[in-house]
């Protein structure tokens, strides 16, 4: 099975909590990460979307590590939609 991973940037206006987070973030850009695999079955090119997971750098008092937290497609995806029609690396 064929897979890919398009890393994207989103910029959030407004503070924001996803359900697997333990506190609301501040607004601003966000490293998201989006894991698809190849549907083979078709005679196109298309992708199913398996995962997705945003890079949290660690607030303040915290190891200084990044948490990478996995988000739901429902809670992001017309973020992301927006984002990786804009810039998909």
């Amino acid at each position: 099975m064929t897979s890919r991973t398009t890393a994207v940037t989103v910029a959030f206006a407004h503070p924001f909590k996803f359900r697997n987070m333990d506190e609301e973030r501040p607004a601003g850009s966000y490293s998201v990460e989006i894991d698809e695999e190849l549907l083979e079955s078709l005679s196109f090119a298309a992708y199913r979307r398996t995962g997705a997971w945003i890079r949290l750098p660690s607030g303040p008092g915290g190891s200084g590590m990044e948490q990478l937290v996995p988000i739901e497609p429902d809670e992001i995806s017309g973020s992301l939609e927006t984002a990786i029609a804009a810039r998909v690396i």
